[in-house]
């Protein structure tokens, strides 16, 4: 990979800073924590905190491409390799909550079938895979880079199933903060 094209990548102005969770610990409010930290559902707690308000997945974008210079490096992946991209929102009555941007090796995808979950939550199908492996989760404070709302925190984790693995990355939005009554950060 050329030098240049490195730098460009390294320093977007959409670029996040992720960091190990316990990194946070000062900075990020018990109240966070709890959303922030979980290793479950993230689409089971959000069903639950929405009391009998509609859920539900909206696809902002799903396609092939390169994945940016940090999920790249994240999967282990050489920057040039092809991988499935999509963006959701996850939304309570029609209002995004959290949005989402899941990345998979390209190579990896045989079988998966994951192009057709249209607007089912990617965790629907995770979730129910034997043996499944999730890595420390990281955060940032940093605006979605594929998204125009920030919110108070971001996070992501790599879930790995045998052979396939996928960044998942989450980022919290204000109006859920704003809707459970949590703090700023």
């Amino acid at each position: 990979m050329s030098r240049n094209r490195t730098e460009r990548h390294a320093n977007c102005p959409h670029a996040a800073t992720w960091r190990p969770l316990a990194a946070s610990r000062p900075t990020m409010s018990p109240a966070w924590r709890g959303w922030v930290a979980t290793r479950d559902s993230l689409t089971a707690r959000l069903i639950a905190a929405g009391a009998g308000r509609v859920f539900r997945v909206r696809l902002l974008d799903q396609r092939l491409g390169k994945p940016r210079l940090d999920e790249a490096r994240a999967l282990g992946l050489p920057l040039d390799r092809l991988a499935w991209l999509r963006e959701v929102a996850l939304c309570l009555d029609e209002r995004p909550w959290v949005v989402a941007r899941s990345v998979a090796p390209l190579a990896q995808l045989r079988g998966q079938r994951l192009e057709r979950l249209g607007e089912r939550s990617l965790g629907s199908w995770l979730f129910r895979q034997p043996g499944l492996e999730r890595s420390p989760i990281e955060v940032t404070t940093a605006r979605p880079p594929f998204h125009p709302v920030a919110g108070p925190w971001g996070r992501r984790s790599v879930f790995r199933h045998g052979r396939f693995a996928v960044l998942v990355q989450e980022f919290f939005l204000e109006e859920m903060a704003d809707e459970l009554g949590l703090p700023s950060r």
